[in-house]
């Protein structure tokens, strides 16, 4: 397999990662509306993602060093195309992280109201983007025979994206409610539970939409075959939880958001931004690459670094394996 081809391949294993991951610590955010009934189980919520949340953006930094890498020309035209809604996700992270970090340092209870209401907007409008954002390179944009994106933002409004972005947003919901579910005790676990069937039902209508346009728009059998894992994971976890089988829920949600993205790339591919002007003028793995030279030093360096973050986050995971409930939180605050 030439090294293009293998890089296309890795950058989409770090978009699973990426969604796997940050889309539960997204669910809990928008949750902390959703599901918290007082400011102690908001701490409780937030509190199950707090050793993680900044550890799961390792893997959105890494896919997008990754992409301005091995795709330069693609970095390039995605960032140029998308720059507001992107810079609306940067803005949105930023806003996050010191919401996490700030939320605590006084002990207002309007301080502490205002910021949890910067986590649960910045934890919604990110889930939702994202889906808009993919949609949108799947679907098409815009691209000259300069490769450059002569749209506008309106564009990218289309249905086909929006319905993307609602997907994206209702099964990171989904993919949330069952991570509260297996990290907590008490009530809130249990209303978790509850709550995460009913997601399950909502984010299940739009996604198969989705994933049905998008195999009749540009599928073909190995995209298929992804459909067809992502919608009986998604019927799985909902089983799994209604059985209280948490971590069974838990994993089978993920696969089915991996599963999701795994197809939005092998209905890509080889493409890597199609062109709905010209198909000559599309970006594909071929034309929009690095050098060989340049992929053969990424993957070396691929090779080394890749096993010890996986295993550093994979020990941090462990460390803070245990529940959460209400009644293991401080006195003061």
């Amino acid at each position: 397999m030439e090294l293009h081809n293998v890089w296309f391949a890795l950058i989409a294993v770090l978009w699973v990662g990426y969604f796997f991951l940050e889309g539960f610590d997204f669910g809990v955010g928008v949750l902390t509306k959703l599901l918290a009934r007082d400011r102690a189980e908001r701490r409780v919520l937030i509190n199950t993602i707090g050793p993680v949340w900044d550890g799961n953006e390792v893997w959105l930094l890494t896919a997008g060093g990754a992409t301005f890498a091995a795709f330069p020309d693609w970095y390039a035209t995605l960032f140029s195309g998308f720059y507001l809604p992107l810079l609306l996700i940067l803005v949105c992270l930023i806003v996050r992280g010191v919401a996490f970090e700030y939320r605590h340092k006084r002990e207002e209870e309007r301080w502490q109201a205002n910021w949890e209401q910067a986590i649960f907007w910045t934890s919604l409008l990110p889930a939702f983007l994202w889906g808009v954002a993919f949609a949108n390179i799947v679907r098409g944009v815009a691209i000259d025979a300069d490769k450059e994106y002569v749209g506008g933002l309106l564009d990218l409004l289309n249905p086909y994206a929006l319905l993307g972005g609602l997907v994206t947003l209702t099964l990171f919901t989904f993919h949330g409610a069952v991570f509260a579910a297996l990290k907590t005790v008490g009530e809130i676990r249990v209303r978790a539970r509850t709550l995460s069937l009913r997601l399950g039902a909502v984010a299940g209508v739009p996604a198969v939409a989705f994933l049905l346009w998008t195999q009749a728009l540009r599928g073909d059998g190995a995209s298929l075959v992804a459909l067809a894992v992502a919608g009986t994971a998604l019927l799985a976890a909902i089983a799994a939880i209604r059985a209280g089988r948490e971590g069974w829920s838990f994993a089978l949600s993920g696969v089915t958001i991996a599963a999701a993205v795994a197809m939005l790339f092998l209905a890509l591919f080889p493409r890597v931004m199609p062109s709905t002007l010209d198909d000559a003028w599309s970006l594909t793995v071929t034309n929009a690459s690095s050098s060989p030279y340049t992929l053969t030093i990424m993957t070396w360096l691929a090779v080394i670094a890749t096993p010890v973050v996986l295993l550093y986050q994979g020990w941090t995971y462990w460390v803070f394996r245990k529940r959460i409930g209400t009644q293991h939180l401080a006195d003061t605050h």
